[in-house]
């Protein structure tokens, strides 16, 4: 067996769930995004983003602010440091999966 290991044991378990991969992917993008703005871009119901930015936030990697603009409530999320290099390892690692066997991992003919 290789000494080095597969870049899969390296994912993020938290984002391999693909609503929680894609609200990263979004907050990514940009500093901070309202609730309701992620809500409609990863195409999911307020309770499921509830749950799930509240899962983000406990491991650290999103911040949910709350407060007002005038007088009607929102909500706003955002990466935190921590999130934003926990999702670039993330793709990071994804990309190296897609990219396949290294050729010089390939056995040999004959061996």
């Amino acid at each position: 067996m290789s000494a080095t290991r597969h870049p899969r044991h390296r994912l993020d378990p938290l984002l391999q769930s693909p609503v929680r991969f894609s609200v990263m992917a979004a907050l990514a993008s940009a500093e901070r995004l309202e609730f309701r703005f992620v809500r409609d871009a990863v195409e999911i119901n307020d309770s499921a983003l509830s749950k799930q930015s509240a899962t983000l936030e406990e491991a650290g990697l999103v911040e949910v602010e709350k407060g007002y603009l005038g007088k009607r409530p929102r909500t706003w999320l955002s990466a935190t440091p921590k999130g934003r290099e926990v999702f670039q390892e993330h793709c990071a690692c994804l990309r190296e999966i897609a990219r396949g066997v290294d050729a010089d991992r390939l056995p040999v003919d004959g061996s």
